[in-house]
């Protein structure tokens, strides 16, 4: 198979869905060789901040000169993004090189009565692949969704992260707090130490009882370590942050929002506890990995005249996030937002959030299946805001948010991440 054959053959295997166990995944990794169990890997999980958080702790990794892997889901312009090693996506021809050698594993599968593999099942396991293949030194490996039955879970891993825990994919992880926190700590193994920035009372109950059932060592961002911003602006935060064993002073990321410290925080906990393993990387690899990580589409300002700003707020709680981060640290006279979200979404709640703040809004329709009745929203909107349009295409939807724009205004361009990503190409190369 070439590149755009692969990306075919896997579009096509969307048709199996969301369909949860690890037995297929299993099967499929038996027959190439295990290749997941000869892998260091750093496990992330959680709500939001998933892939900020494994951005940062691949990115202290890479300054340690370690030969890091990254895995992360969904991509924004291009599958290969899903594949990164050293900072560096793989090459197309690699994702085809990768798919050709598991399509005969796959076909072999059915005929012999299993289930196949669903699209996510096939891209994670062409991650172990490539990742063993290419002799990386660790992988840091994003849950794709939940944790306990996501194909990712396969792995014990060296040390496991849960960012937070919030309402999102209840349809999928269950319709409380609980009941999505007992899914997510399912990535905690039996005496590997866990860490988790999770605030949610309800969700650290469950986090901490299974961490004593499975004797691993809970670190709580938050409780154990502890940070105090010195400054944040549109350019990046410095800060504070104590852990149980060091203090460092004055850290520096570019990515903006308080929320991204507490991600922070958690990325160097998560580094902390590989010196149980005997891997050590101290201060100045921390210091350079921090100020060197990017994560794209989290409050991104990809425009300077009139201002364009890019964040993936897909769910209640990134909404909250991107209010914060609207009120504490952008200034501005209006606020212009163009927005579309998923159909399976909390959307009247997150427009409850964020129209409240805007002069106009655009509603636009995400590029996905699970767009929905995407234009019933902007009934939402209106209880909010009296000026309201309602434009399809989400580059002509941004090209009239940006139009509406005057001298000292702001556009900010949020929602689904599909939404947010073809926005994007609007403004950056790849």
């Amino acid at each position: 198979m070439n590149y755009n054959e692969a990306l075919e053959f896997l579009r096509n295997l969307t048709k199996f869905g969301y369909n949860f166990g690890l037995g297929r995944i299993e099967e499929l990794l038996k027959r190439l060789g295990d290749p997941h169990r000869k892998l260091r890997v750093i496990h992330v999980g959680g709500t939001n901040g998933k892939g900020s958080t494994a951005a940062m702790i691949a990115s202290i990794l890479q300054a340690g000169g370690y030969r890091t892997g990254m895995f992360t889901s969904p991509h924004l312009h291009s599958y290969c993004e899903r594949y990164r090693i050293d900072s560096r996506e793989i090459t197309p021809e690699r994702v085809a090189e990768l798919l050709t050698a598991l399509r005969p594993h796959l076909e072999t599968m059915v005929k012999e009565g299993f289930e196949h593999p669903t699209e996510f099942e096939v891209s994670t396991a062409l991650a172990f692949l490539c990742f063993f293949e290419e002799k990386t030194d660790f992988v840091v490996l994003e849950v794709g969704l939940g944790g306990a039955i996501d194909s990712t879970n396969v792995v014990v891993p060296l040390v496991s992260v849960i960012t937070n825990v919030a309402m999102d994919h209840m349809e999928y992880l269950g319709n409380t707090v609980t009941e999505i926190a007992t899914v997510k700590a399912g990535i905690i193994k039996p005496g590997v130490p866990a860490v988790t920035a999770a605030d949610d009372p309800a969700a650290l109950r469950v986090i901490r009882e299974v961490s004593r059932q499975e004797r691993s060592r809970l670190t709580e961002v938050g409780r154990d370590v502890t940070w105090q911003i010195r400054e944040s602006s549109s350019e990046g935060q410095t800060f504070d942050l104590k852990t149980p064993g060091n203090f460092y002073q004055e850290l520096f990321i570019r990515l903006i929002g308080s929320h991204q410290v507490v991600n922070a925080a958690s990325a160097v906990a998560a580094i902390e506890a590989l010196a149980g393993h005997g891997f050590l990387l101290g201060e100045k690899e921390i210091r350079q990995g921090m100020a060197n990580a990017v994560w794209p589409a989290r409050l991104e300002m990809v425009s300077a005249d009139p201002r364009v700003l890019l964040d993936g707020a897909h769910n209640l709680h990134g909404s909250l996030t991107l209010k914060k981060a609207l009120t504490e640290i952008f200034s501005y006279r209006n606020l212009i937002l163009v927005f579309g979200m998923l159909g399976d979404k909390e959307r009247e709640k997150v427009v409850a959030v964020l129209a409240p703040l805007a002069r106009a809004v655009v509603v636009t329709k995400p590029n996905s299946p699970r767009a929905g009745d995407w234009a019933q929203i902007a009934g939402e909107v209106k209880k909010y805001v009296p000026e309201v349009f309602l434009i399809e295409d989400i580059s002509q939807a941004v090209q009239k948010g940006m139009s509406l724009a005057g001298p000292g205004d702001l556009v900010c361009v949020t929602g689904s991440l599909y939404m947010v990503a073809e926005a994007r190409e609007m403004f950056v190369s790849g």
